[in-house]
Order: C-alpha cells, then structure tokens, then sequence
C-alpha cells in the first residue's frame, strides 16, 4: 500500500499529515514553516514512502477563490514538476481549521485550542481523512 501526505498550505506556516500504509487513518505529522517545505519535501518523500500528496485547497463559501488559491495552485504544478512520479491531488478544505479548532477544545484544553501550529496539523489530518474515505 502508498502512504499519503496531506498539506494545509498556509503562507506563514503549512499543517501536515500523514496516512498508515494501508491508507485508513490520517494522523496529524508537524507544522513546519512554509519557506522550508520544498526542503522538508525532499527529504521526508523518500524517506516515508510518499506517493501521494494532498493539497488542503483554498475558496470561499461560494466557491470563489481566496488570498492563498492561487498559490496553492502554483504549488500543485512546482510538486507535480518535482516530483512527477507523485500524484497531487486538490481537496476542499473548507472549515477544515474551524473544526479542527472545535476537536481541540474537545480534548479540554483551551491553551491547545489557540496553538495555530496545532490547528494547522488537525486540520491537515482532516483534509486527509476526507480523502482517504473517498477513495
């Protein structure tokens, strides 16, 4: 089976999250600053065995593009050209962050629920989640 990373694109910071192998369970990985992805991504693929990525992708409730759309398209098309062996897929992400924020504070800690690195990780795990259970 292919392991599946999730990334929640930010501009300052991307959430990421990881499939088991057999692509059941998304579990939340890291945060880790947006400039230093493309690095992270070099090293981290073939050491975990990517071979998918999911893209959390970025509109607003009409479905109209927000501040990051774009720039998460311009990352689908530099990691389809990087890693061309990779398939890159697009996922709606929407109130992924809002939900992830809520899961937080179910676990009962208000100091967790305003981490945005945590959010970001959670919300990423969701994205994947949503995925993995449609295909």
């Amino acid at each position: 089976m292919s392991v599946v990373l999730c990334i929640d694109f930010g501009l300052k910071r991307c959430g990421l999250a990881i499939s088991d192998p057999n692509r059941i369970i998304a579990s939340p990985l890291t945060t880790i600053d947006s400039s230093t992805l493309e690095n992270w991504l070099s090293l981290e693929i073939p050491k975990r065995k990517i071979e998918e990525i999911v893209l959390g992708f970025p509109t607003r409730l009409d479905g109209s593009d927000s501040h990051v759309t774009e720039n998460v398209r311009l990352l689908k098309t530099e990691l389809e050209n990087k890693f061309p062996s990779i398939a890159v897929h697009l996922m709606d992400e929407r109130y992924s962050s809002k939900m992830a924020s809520q899961s937080i504070a179910l676990m009962g800690n208000k100091k967790k629920k305003q981490d945005k690195g945590l959010i970001d990780q959670v919300a990423a795990a969701l994205i994947l989640q949503d995925f993995l259970s449609q295909s």
